[in-house]
């Protein structure tokens, strides 16, 4: 989802709306080393359809946090990258993970109720 103005939400919103969801922060994960072909995040992500990569990778786009490049080539390869901006997003997604880590470890230190 495309998010046009500061008005449209809070800045922790704009980041959910933009990088949130099942898919994206995986799909952000895997363009992390660099240029991969649509072909090969079906195979890296598995469950996701095709249809849900597609707007997925098309709302990553449209919010310029990744590229799609198309060689002129036969038969067409198209690949996927994140723009400098894009890149940007690591810092964050690596202090979620930090954090989900440490949430794995204190939910296992509470006894259930």
């Amino acid at each position: 989802m495309a998010i046009n103005s500061e008005s449209d939400a809070l800045p922790i919103h704009v980041y959910i709306r933009v990088i949130g969801g099942k898919w994206k922060p995986e799909i952000l994960w895997f363009l992390r080393k660099g240029p991969v072909r649509f072909g090969e995040l079906m195979k890296l992500i598995p469950g996701i359809t095709q249809v849900t990569l597609t707007k997925n990778l098309r709302e990553l786009e449209a919010d310029g946090i990744v590229i799609r490049t198309v060689f002129p080539e036969i038969p067409p390869r198209v690949e996927y990258s994140l723009t400098e901006f894009g890149e940007s997003v690591f810092p964050v997604l690596d202090a979620i993970s930090a954090w989900g880590r440490r949430f794995f470890r204190y939910k296992k230190e509470i006894p259930e109720e």
